[in-house]
C-alpha cells in the first residue's frame, strides 16, 4: 500500500533559524500518528511541510505517492490549524456554512446539488452536531468547534486528517468525546496525525507516535515508543538548546 505521507531527509529553517533537520518518516494509510516534542521543536512546521503547505529547504515530501509540490487532490487532506478558532472570532458564518466549505472543491463553478446538501448533513450528523447546524460557529465552544473542522473535512471526503493541537482549552469531557470520534473515524480508515501536548492522552488514542526537537527522536508503535529514551532526549535537549540561547527565533 502507497503511505498516506513519505518524508525524506527534510530540513527547513526560518531565515537563519533551523527548524528541520534531516527529518525521514514514513506515515501509512490507515495509521493514526500522535507527533510530539518540547514547545518550538518544528512539529507544526513539520505537519505543515508534511501537508505540502510548506516546502521544504531540502528533502522531499510525498502525499499518496505524489511529490507534495504536484499534488492536486486537497479535497483527500483534511487540515485543523491552531490558528482556526482565533479566526472565528469575527466570523459571521454558521456552523452549517463552514462545513459547506468542504464541498467547494467537489462543486467548482456549478451550485450545490442534492448531493452535496446530503454530505454536509450526513458530516454534521457524523460529529455530532447536527442540532448547531444552523448557529453561528463563533458561539461554539472549543469542543464543538473542533468537530465542525472535523466535519467539514468529511464533507470534502478526506482520507486525511491532521489537527494541531485541538484540545487546546477543551474542557476534560469534550476533550474524551473528540478523542473517541477520532478513534472512530481512524477505524473506519481514516488516517490521523496530531500534535498532542498530553502525551499520555495522546499514547492511549495513537497507533504510532513521533518524537523530534529539530531532528527526529523517535518514530515507532506506542508501546515501544514509551519504553523508549525519546522522550528524556528530545526534552534534554530542548532545555539545553534554550538555556544557551541569547536570542533566536521561535521554531514553530
Amino acid at each position: 500500500m502507497t503511505p498516506a505521507i513519505s518524508v525524506e531527509n527534510v530540513s527547513f529553517a526560518y531565515e537563519d533559524e533551523p527548524v528541520l533537520r534531516d527529518v525521514s518518516m514514513t506515515v501509512e494509510e490507515g495509521d493514526f500518528l500522535g507527533l510530539v516534542g518540547p514547545n518550538g521543536s518544528g512539529k507544526t512546521t513539520l505537519l505543515k511541510v508534511m501537508l505540502g503547505l510548506q516546502s521544504p529547504d531540502s528533502g522531499t515530501v510525498r502525499l499518496f505517492g505524489t511529490p507534495a509540490r504536484e499534488f492536486t487532490e486537497g479535497t483527500r487532506l483534511g487540515y485543523v490549524s491552531q490558528q482556526s478558532t482565533e479566526a472565528d472570532a469575527t466570523m459571521p458564518v454558521t456552523v452549517r456554512e463552514v462545513v459547506t466549505m468542504g464541498r467547494y472543491a467537489h462543486v467548482g463553478l456549478r451550485r450545490l446539488r442534492d448531493a452535496d446538501r446530503r454530505a454536509v448533513d450526513d458530516a454534521l450528523d457524523r460529529v455530532g452536531i447536527a442540532d448547531l447546524a444552523d448557529r453561528r460557529i463563533n458561539r461554539l465552544s472549543g469542543g464543538q468547534k473542533q468537530r465542525a473542522y472535523i466535519a467539514r473535512a468529511l464533507a470534502s471526503e478526506a482520507d486525511l486528517l491532521a489537527l494541531d493541537e485541538p484540545t487546546v482549552g477543551v474542557d476534560t469531557d469534550s476533550v474524551g468525546r473528540f478523542y473517541e470520534l477520532l478513534d472512530e473515524l481512524n477505524a473506519e480508515g481514516i488516517t490521523v496525525v496530531l500534535i498532542e501536548h498530553d502525551i499520555g492522552l495522546l499514547a492511549d488514542h495513537a497507533r504510532t507516535m513521533a518524537c523530534l526537537d529539530g531532528e527526529l527522536y523517535a518514530h515507532c508503535g506506542t508501546r515501544e515508543f514509551l519504553e523508549s529514551d525519546a522522550l528524556e532526549r528530545a526534552f534534554s535537549s530542548a532545555r539545553t538548546v534554550r538555556a544557551s540561547a541569547l536570542a533566536g527565533g521561535d521554531r514553530r
